[in-house]
């Protein structure tokens, strides 16, 4: 996910850096606490009756990054008729801020994502990036920067939000694969994940057992994983990233 760019001349290098990290933090942020920044899955795949579903849920988090920076962040999953939204927001107080929010429909195990969009401001200016996924034509729109690119979906493609959901579909029904496609900017990306084992943890919110879910990169110097709670159908309850050099972590503070 790319970072914003104030397009704007600072006085100082110590400030320049200063806002550029708080501004990977937040891409971070929404990168890492969704799950982006989670085998293939066939677009005509076969619904499951009787498959679980994750319940509606409100929950706030805290985040550091690099134990200089620290925000806070709130994640609300709700459902109105078939439609599914995950609203996710994001900010480090008078500086910067995050939005990120993702419509979709799960029917069975499989969740299909139909719109999404995820907005940066630093020091009040900001970028926004949509999706629109069409899934009967197996095609998804991207827009960022006035500019839009159609991209095919040869296998069912995911926004940050959505794809977490369908890992925790199926870590609860029991077909977690780790191959997972995102779509990005410009590209539908192939995203793969593993499970390396299970942990208790204690955060904010309390003591957890968890699985932890680790994004496999192409970057050895580049990771990110996930603790996810069973007993909150999977919600993550810590995040820890780190990227460009930069470390980001996030826990769980209250469930609403």
């Amino acid at each position: 996910m790319s970072f914003l760019s104030t397009h704007k001349k600072l006085a100082t290098t110590d400030s320049t850096n200063i806002k550029r990290n708080k501004s990977k933090f937040l891409a971070a942020l929404t990168t890492g606490a969704s799950i982006a920044a989670i085998g293939a899955l066939s677009m005509t795949a076969p619904t499951l009756a009787s498959a679980k579903t994750v319940q509606p849920s409100n929950a706030d988090y805290s985040f550091t990054v690099e134990d200089k920076y620290k925000g806070t962040a709130n994640r609300t999953l709700s459902k109105s008729g078939d439609t599914w939204k995950y609203n996710v927001k994001a900010r480090v107080a008078g500086v910067a801020s995050a939005s990120q929010n993702s419509a979709f429909t799960i029917n069975g195990n499989n969740v299909s994502p139909t719109q999404a969009s995820t907005t940066y401001k630093l020091l009040g200016i900001g970028r926004t990036h949509k999706l629109d996924f069409n899934p009967s034509s197996k095609k998804v729109a991207s827009n960022y920067k006035g500019k839009t690119t159609t991209m095919n979906m040869a296998q069912q493609a995911f926004d940050d939000l959505s794809l977490e959901v369908q890992i925790r579909q199926d870590l609860l029904n029991g077909k977690f694969s780790g191959n997972y496609y995102m779509a990005k900017k410009d590209k539908v990306e192939k995203t793969p994940f593993k499970k390396s084992g299970n942990t208790k943890i204690t955060v904010p919110a309390g003591t957890f057992d968890t699985v932890r879910v680790d994004r496999v990169h192409d970057d050895n110097s580049r990771s990110t994983s996930f603790w996810l709670a069973p007993s909150l159908d999977y919600l993550p309850v810590k995040v820890s990233q780190i990227n460009d050099g930069k470390k980001m972590d996030l826990e769980l503070t209250k469930v609403n």
